[in-house]
């Protein structure tokens, strides 16, 4: 099966897994997934995600959420540049999310990264989504 908006396929399934109150949640495997879910890694919004062989040609990420006190680290995560319109911005035009409070996660040409470390690089490229 072939998916049209494979990110918005993975925040989709984080969202749903913390609704659900999962301890984490499986999602077909590929490089650019793997790059976004390190910087969630290391931001602090997700706990780890391993990638499992499931069969010759076929990977899966495990995700494991995380929660603070009964409740989803995540608070919201958003999809902002959709395959049907993509948003590219400029490093000076790139707005804080909440104040600085959440990240941006950004394709630059240097790779996947937080806003804030697209800032210290003075690199633009595609917003990919806002996690708070």
């Amino acid at each position: 099966m072939s998916l049209s908006d494979p990110l918005g396929d993975l925040l989709t399934r984080i969202r749903n897994g913390q609704r659900a109150k999962l301890s984490s949640v499986m999602s077909p495997a590929s490089k650019f997934r793997c790059s976004v879910l390190e910087v969630l890694k290391s931001e602090g919004f997700i706990r780890d995600y391993s990638t499992q062989n499931v069969r010759k040609g076929l990977d899966e990420i495990k995700v494991e959420l995380k929660y603070q006190d009964g409740q989803p680290v995540i608070r919201e995560v958003a999809r902002v540049s959709k395959p049907g319109r993509r948003v590219y911005s400029k490093i000076k035009e790139l707005p804080r999310v909440r104040n600085g409070l959440g990240i941006s996660i950004l394709s630059t040409p240097v790779g996947v990264m937080a806003d804030h470390e697209a800032r210290q690089k003075n690199v633009g490229g595609e917003v990919l989504c806002r996690v708070f």
